[in-house]
């Protein structure tokens, strides 16, 4: 089996994993998920599986923070297998011990690196790349009346988006809250909620 490089993030409960990629004259092969890693990271394998979904973004493009009201909540695994992103986790659980705090990393098709995002927080990204593609995996059905959004132009959180892109978005991630507002509304996840909800995924 390919050797996995993990990394804890710190983020409470977010992972990094980093597999072998092999490299020949016809191109390339990985593997971004493998069990026993995963397995080692979590405690048990990944989420049963509801919904793989994907786009493909032109350079400049910001997606996110999205993020899914909780309960019903959902988990992701998530990897670029074309192109380069600039990518984004944020703690949305309120009550959480990394409340608010950021990581970003870079997605790629050459290092394959995926990330697992726990229950209740939230993801963006910014294609550094046109025709970059990111695959999300994840334990529920999408359903547009409970996906949200917070800024990730929001100054307080100070996320570091690289100059130069010309950063392109929708509308409703242009007009979404700052996660002051969305806190202040009552639109973010509870912590205890969303590791309840993520508990209970493998039942």
């Amino acid at each position: 089996m390919s050797a996995v490089r993990v990394h804890e993030l710190d983020i409470e409960g977010a992972f990094a994993f980093t597999p072998a990629v092999h490299r020949d004259g016809r191109g390339l092969f990985t593997s971004p998920y493998q069990e026993a890693p995963f397995s080692g990271a979590r405690g048990g394998p990944l989420f049963p599986v509801r919904d793989i979904s994907h786009n493909v973004s032109a350079r400049g493009v910001l997606r996110g923070i999205h993020y899914t009201t909780t309960p019903p909540g959902r988990a992701k695994y998530v990897y670029c297998p074309h192109g380069r992103v600039r990518d984004y986790l944020v703690d949305l659980r309120t009550g959480s011990p990394t409340f608010g705090r950021w990581e970003s990393t870079e997605l790629d098709g050459d290092g394959c690196r995926a990330l697992y995002i726990p229950v209740g927080v939230g993801h963006a990204f910014l294609s550094l790349r046109d025709g970059s593609i990111v695959v999300y995996v994840m334990s529920r059905g999408y359903a547009a009346e409970h996906e949200l959004a917070v800024s990730p132009r929001d100054p307080e959180l100070g996320l570091p988006l690289p100059g130069g892109y010309g950063l392109t978005q929708s509308e409703r991630d242009a007009a979404a809250p700052t996660l002051a507002e969305a806190r202040e509304k009552g639109l973010l996840p509870e912590y205890e909620t969303c590791r309840k909800v993520e508990a209970a995924l493998w039942k």
